[in-house]
């Protein structure tokens, strides 16, 4: 099946190859847009993030995976419309692997355009309006600023933006609190009345660091619940998953563990209804879908894929529908409203060029996901 218009209720479009390659995919509208961009590198990629400023329309970060004597980099890119790609703007080294990329939450723009990154640490960057990208911060869990224990993933809080939380093999998280240096408008007096940008530096503190897990710490997630700023979940190398509210860290509720202590490897939190939660197992082709209203026992189990899942993802505008991607070539999205009765099938499936290592689903263009696999970051219209 051809990738699709998803929420309109267009139908698939015939014009994909067998590996859905083409980039002329026909949904019998009037509209010229491709259902397909993509960007190639000439390195292997894994992590990608979706810009969330919407005057920066179709821009993504994009990180590649190679030893770390070949040299890695986060690149920008960005749709070009008139030659139906997306092109690099701009690029800088990351040393190791990034295993997560994220811009800040900022749909208002109303904080500097601001770009994270881990792997041994927690970085954030600077991306001027001529996408010259600069390091702005650097953020360690460990005492010494200069080693410690490597980072797994993080999550920047949609709701308050200066809450960050990282995950760390070493059983900890560590909750940030990030000052974004918001630019501050002051008029000069005289007779042209020019206004300028007085920009703050970006500044982190530890809010609070904790032993989340009895093993190592492999996703955290903050939840809409509430006022969106107080809860995270984790999960872990010990088969768990558990959840939190900063307001009382004195204890934790376990919201699943895996019947065979199986680690498990991320989760995502569903946008619109705060409580329900995905979550998958090393190796495993299912996703456990959880309501943490009825913790310890999964409200359904996406199986169509045949090989190990790498990630998932719901869509930002839709608490029904949730994209999921692996080993087996295959994105999938699931329609999961009828829910708790099984769900059987993906309502729409796509085949890569290759193993896909991570799924986004557009914050700003919801209509729209982005797949990395070999050294292809493609953005697939659902």
């Amino acid at each position: 099946m051809a990738v699709a218009a998803l929420m309109n209720g267009r139908g698939a479009g015939p014009g994909a190859g067998p590996n859905g390659r083409s980039n002329s995919i026909v949904d019998g509208t009037t509209s010229k847009r491709s259902e397909i961009y993509r960007f190639q590198s000439n390195k292997p990629l894994y992590s990608a993030a979706w810009s969330t400023k919407h005057d920066h329309r179709f821009r993504l970060a994009v990180g590649s995976i190679v030893d770390r004597e070949a040299g890695n980099r986060v690149t920008i890119v960005q749709l070009d419309e008139n030659s139906g790609e997306l092109v690099e703007k701009g690029n800088f080294n990351h040393e190791f692997p990034a295993n997560n990329i994220a811009f800040i939450p900022d749909p208002n723009n109303i904080f500097p355009d601001l770009l994270a990154t881990s792997a041994d640490f927690l970085r954030i960057w600077r991306i001027s309006p001529e996408n010259v990208v600069t390091e702005e911060l650097l953020l360690s869990n460990g005492k010494a600023t200069q080693y410690c224990a490597p980072l797994t993933n993080f999550d920047w809080n949609d709701a308050e933006p200066n809450l960050m939380g990282t995950s760390s093999i070493d059983t900890t998280c560590t909750i940030w609190h990030v000052e974004t240096g918001k630019a501050l408008i002051r008029c000069v007096s005289g007779t042209t009345g020019q206004a300028l940008n007085t920009v703050r530096c970006v500044s982190g503190t530890v809010k609070t660091q904790l032993i989340a897990h009895d093993k190592p710490v492999h996703d955290i997630a903050f939840s809409k619940l509430t006022n969106g700023k107080d809860h995270f979940a984790t999960v872990g190398a010990d088969g768990s998953a558990r959840m939190f509210d900063l307001r009382h860290l004195e204890h934790s509720t376990i919201i699943y563990e895996d019947p065979t202590k199986t680690p498990l490897m991320r989760l995502a939190w569903n946008k619109q209804e705060p409580h329900l939660l995905a979550t998958f197992a090393q190796d495993a082709c299912e996703v456990i879908i959880l309501d943490i209203r009825m913790p310890c026992n999964p409200l359904s189990k996406l199986k169509n894929h045949s090989g190990p899942i790498n990630g998932l993802a719901w869509a930002p505008h839709s608490g029904h529908h949730i994209c999921t991607a692996g080993d087996d070539k295959q994105a999938l999205i699931w329609d999961v409203q009828c829910m708790p009765r099984p769900v059987d099938d993906p309502i729409l499936a796509y085949t890569a060029g290759g193993e896909v290592n991570q799924v986004h689903w557009g914050a700003v263009h919801k209509n729209w996901i982005s797949i990395c696999f070999n050294k292809t970051l493609e953005i697939l219209r659902v």
